[in-house]
């Protein structure tokens, strides 16, 4: 193709120059991944694409450093393969035997490769599907600028193999490169090396990750950008309709990294940027590294939910840097993170603040884990052959966390911070199992008394849970019970988590003069801050309350955070009439909407 530039230029000097990909690894079974690592794995991955808007495809190739002999077997989903070649030295490629197997609706097909003796290199030439779950394509009108398309990527836990065929598994880092072409006036990032400098889009852009990563970290996002700098290694990229207010809003952005530092060790990815997308992001935030993906929801203008970018700060320790190998064992990603998430929260703003967001956390986890299966009620679930999806509830994260605060309650902070700064020096840029923490842990720490096996492999809470002291939210309980005996609300020095907690404690069943006397003196259809409108909406669809219905339509339009509007078309659907209402509105919106997303909601319809 005539975007592909020479492999010869592309593989010269390809030698990661941070962190070489370690080869003497013992991998665990990835019941997610068609790959056999022990066989011949990909440590070095070349990417050259060209972005067709038009089409909605990547077309290009990818050229793959391999280790091993005989075959090596690689993911892919809805993936065209026009060709693939071997080479023994990355220059001189010929053609090379392969299969593409049988489809399953969640790992898609094996791509297996007959590898000639000598074998180092192998090149791919492909292109995605329009309906690649991991690419999401907006139209000019779903952007914040309205004025061009944009595209951009979400691989975890298991969609990079839709845009790129490799062995798409947690347990398997590579480095990767990049050629990216695009139309002139795009300008693209990726989870790598990025260009500040916005104001001159070139359509052609080069990339180099040189950490080990693995797969599902691999981000691209294409589209009218700008960039604005915080400190000497922070800054902001999104549309220019968002510049001011991302970068008002993450001023504290150089601050978490040095925070983060301090207590847990030198940060080892050069840069920490944030993309705010588009409001069609599926989810609040997405760790890739160097650059991590960010809803636009958190823009509240005071600060008040940046803990999302502590949360994704964090993972540049849990999760990047040490990764859970299997998506069995993902409460070591998002556990860890949520623990130094509040760590970060606590040295930021404050004890108080921090314990209330955790609280909070805690509540949600206790409501969700009353409608999960016991199960699923494990910091280690048993996924085999279930959608990795399924395990994404917040036991991994809140769960997990509280385990960690446990063990910091029974040994004590220093001695935890210390056990965990170690953690993640031994570990670094692998990625292990929960066996293999439990085996760290007891010879680290071996007066440990706290049952961690009932933590992960039992379900509920147990008895060992730690008790959180949210004394801010205790003044919003006390107004609570003050207001249920028709008493006035005394809430001047309340914050945006104290307005959360109390819309989640009134009662489920309100009058509609109940709910226009609230909204007519605190304007909850009016808020910006898209936590607090939707736990208002979810009470006005409840108890239908019709001054908020244009609020409510107007959200589910813009925004396709999972966690927002899944609960919302859930709600509506509880009624015939309401679940007409909510399959309307759907169709109208579901094009806004990232493929994960709107499979969620039309789940919820087939119910």
């Amino acid at each position: 193709m005539r975007f592909l530039v020479g492999v010869a230029l592309l593989l010269a000097g390809c030698a990661p120059k941070i962190e070489e990909v370690k080869t003497n690894v013992t991998f665990a079974e990835d019941v997610h991944s068609y790959a056999k690592p022990a066989e011949a794995r990909v440590l070095h991955s070349e990417l050259d694409l060209k972005v067709d808007f038009e089409k909605k495809i990547l077309e290009g190739s990818v050229v793959h450093k391999i280790d091993g002999k005989g075959r090596i077997v690689l993911d892919t989903k809805d993936l065209h393969i026009d060709k693939v070649e071997a080479s023994a030295d990355g220059q001189k490629f010929d053609s090379a035997r392969f299969a593409l197997g049988q489809t399953d609706k969640i790992l898609g097909a094996p791509l297996e490769v007959t590898l000639p003796e000598g074998t180092k290199f192998i090149k791919i030439t492909y292109a995605t599907s329009p309906s690649a779950v991991a690419l999401q394509w907006l139209e000019a009108s779903q952007t914040a600028g309205k004025k061009s398309p944009y595209l951009y990527t979400q691989g975890q836990p298991i969609y990079t193999r839709s845009w790129i065929p490799l062995q798409d598994s947690p347990g398997i880092r590579i480095t990767y490169r990049a050629r990216i072409h695009t139309q002139p006036n795009f300008f693209a990032l990726m989870s790598a090396n990025n260009d500040q400098r916005t104001s001159v889009p070139s359509g052609d852009y080069s990339f180099d990750m040189t950490q080990p990563i693995p797969p599902y970290l691999i981000a691209l996002a294409v589209g009218e950008l700008q960039f604005r700098m915080i400190g000497a290694r922070t800054g902001v990229y999104t549309e220019k309709a968002m510049l001011d207010a991302s970068a008002k809003e993450f001023e504290d952005l150089d601050q978490m990294v040095s925070e983060a530092e301090r207590l847990y060790g030198t940060y080892r990815w050069d840069r920490h940027d944030v993309l705010v997308l588009p409001p069609s992001f599926p989810i609040g935030g997405m760790e890739n590294p160097r650059l991590t993906f960010a809803t636009p929801t958190i823009l509240a203008g005071d600060k008040s939910l940046v803990s999302l970018i502590s949360h994704e700060l964090a993972h540049s320790w849990s999760g990047n840097l040490v990764t859970n190998a299997t998506w069995s064992d993902f409460w070591l990603n998002e556990g860890f993170t949520v623990y130094v998430e509040r760590r970060i929260q606590e040295q930021l703003y404050g004890k108080q603040r921090s314990e209330m967001e955790f609280a909070i956390e805690i509540a949600e986890l206790k409501a969700e884990m009353a409608k999960l299966e016991p199960k699923d009620q494990h910091l280690f679930v048993n996924l085999k052959g279930r959608d990795p999806e399924e395990g994404v509830t917040l036991v991994p994260y809140v769960k997990g966390a509280l385990m960690l605060r446990a063990i910091e309650e029974e040994v004590g902070r220093e001695k935890w911070d210390g056990f965990i700064r170690g953690y993640f020096e031994k570990f670094a840029f692998t990625s292990i199992t929960t066996a293999m923490f439990e085996s760290y842990l007891k010879e680290k720490l071996p007066e440990l008394k706290l049952n961690v096996k009932e933590w992960i492999y039992q379900p509920g809470l147990p008895a060992s849970t730690p008790k959180i002291d949210a004394y801010l939210l205790k003044v919003v309980d006390d107004q609570l019970a003050s207001w249920k005996k028709g008493e006035a609300l005394d809430t001047k020095e309340w914050v945006a988590q104290q307005w959360l907690h109390f819309l989640r404690g009134l009662p489920q069943d309100l009058t509609v003069a109940q709910m226009t006397k609230l909204d007519q003196e605190f304007k909850f259809t009016q808020s910006k801050n898209s936590e607090l409108l939707d736990a208002w909406l979810l009470l006005s669809v409840r108890n239908k309350y019709a001054p908020a219905q244009a609020a409510l339509e107007n959200f589910l339009s813009r925004v396709g955070r999972q966690k927002f509007i899944k609960p919302l078309y859930a709600e509506m659907a509880k009624t015939p009439e309401g679940k007409v209402k909510a399959k309307a509105l759907f169709a109208k919106n579901k094009a806004n909407y990232h493929p994960i997303s709107a499979a969620a909601v039309e789940a919820l319809f087939a119910k």
